[in-house]
């Protein structure tokens, strides 16, 4: 059987696993009585006992190494009960650091002991990968489209910094005569709105382009043989728009039949002036920078900065989720601890989360058709007095 690095089998189901027990059911409706966020013992997490929660401590590790060298008050996310500064996650780590490899025994104990669950509801299960593409340093007819670095010009504003009730929330412009204006959408930047600034990292092709900037990281393999490791910089500040729902709208691909592959192959068949019309229906545009150092065995850095597990990590909405904290998922065929290392544009709400699946093709295909619903736990350490 094939499964991608970290035990996530294509697909995103967990071989074997039956839908969720009537046990688990009657969980779900009394938890439905209480309103969300709220505490909950471990022994109601759905299948608690069925995962080796041990293979996620490097992962929770690897936050640790990051939030150590933040200031003690540094605001990981959250709201409300959930909020939790770096502070908050040293005694956690201090732990952690001396658990001996793969001791589930261990493990349980640690997580028992260091942190609460809390259930936040019920949301949406996706999944994302690192692309491995195939790039070029200066463009060619096949390879046209180059991943650009971060534009100088381009400001990026914490909005919760001017509005309590905007906390969490970040917006990106250009100032022009001391005033802030959007910057360059897709449709702009894709004719040349920022040409001749020197921006170009690597050309890569159209469509090979597009998904990268989904993914927010990939792998360019040069001619020369090099492998270009790039990360996530910065967006554009536009709102990101799902292409997959005017492919729905119009016919072209039925909603059952929809995925990552189903855009993607619609993408490579139709001409070249559709697809990039409607690829600019999406007016989010990533810019990236080159992740130097990355070991081929390390997954690329996730928006905490710390290098991403295959199958122990998600993205989670920060205004909601802290990073760095452990979270456990139920969800069709996947119950396991993961970590909260990473964000993404279309990721909104407590309950919504993106799985990390790996890099390479068996990771594309798990992710691609991974859309199910699921029930996140936040595990938290407790609260530092104010």
């Amino acid at each position: 059987m094939t499964t991608v690095q970290g035990g996530l089998p294509p697909g995103g189901r967990v071989p074997g696993k039956a839908a969720p027990s009537l046990v688990a059911l009657s969980l779900a409706l009394a938890a439905c009585t209480q309103p969300f966020p709220h505490p909950v013992p471990f022994t109601d997490l759905p299948g608690w006992q069925s995962d080796r929660v041990a293979q996620a401590i490097p992962a929770f590790r690897e936050s640790c190494a990051v939030i150590a060298r933040m200031p003690a008050d540094r605001a990981l996310g959250g709201d409300g009960p959930l909020a939790r500064d770096a502070r908050d996650f040293a005694p956690a780590c201090a732990a952690a650091a001396s658990l001996p490899p793969d001791d589930e025994q261990a493990a349980r104990a640690f997580l028992t002991r260091h942190f609460t669950p809390w259930a936040v509801g019920e949301g949406t299960l996706t999944g994302y990968f690192e692309p491995e593409l195939r790039g070029s340093p200066v463009p060619t007819p096949t390879l046209s489209t180059p991943l650009l670095a971060r534009p100088p010009a381009l400001v990026e504003v914490d909005l919760g910094a001017f509005a309590p009730d905007l906390r969490g929330r970040r917006t990106a412009g250009l100032v022009r005569e001391g005033r802030l204006h959007p910057f360059p959408d897709r449709a702009a930047i894709a004719g040349g709105a920022l040409a001749g600034q020197g921006l170009e990292l690597a050309w890569v092709d159209p469509v090979d382009a597009f998904f990268l900037h989904i993914q927010g990281s990939g792998r360019v393999a040069l001619p020369d043989g090099r492998v270009l490791r790039l990360g996530y910089a910065a967006q554009n500040g536009h709102a990101y728009v799902a292409i997959g729902r005017f492919l729905i709208e119009s016919g072209a691909v039925s909603r059952e039949a929809m995925s990552m592959q189903a855009i993607r192959d619609w993408l490579r068949a139709t001409p070249p002036g559709e697809a990039a019309a409607l690829m600019a229906r999406n007016p989010s545009y990533i810019f990236f920078r080159e992740l130097a150092g990355l070991a081929p065995g390390k997954g690329p850095l996730g928006a905490l900065g710390a290098p991403l597990t295959p199958g122990r990590s998600i993205a989670v909405d920060r205004t909601q989720t802290p990073l760095g904290t452990p979270v456990w998922v139920s969800g069709q065929g996947v119950e396991r601890l993961a970590v909260a290392q990473d964000t993404g544009g279309a990721i909104r709400g407590a309950a919504r989360a993106d799985f990390f699946t790996g890099w390479g093709d068996a990771a594309a295909e798990a992710a691609g058709p991974m859309r199910d619903p699921a029930r996140l736990f936040v595990l938290l350490p407790p609260a530092s007095p104010p």
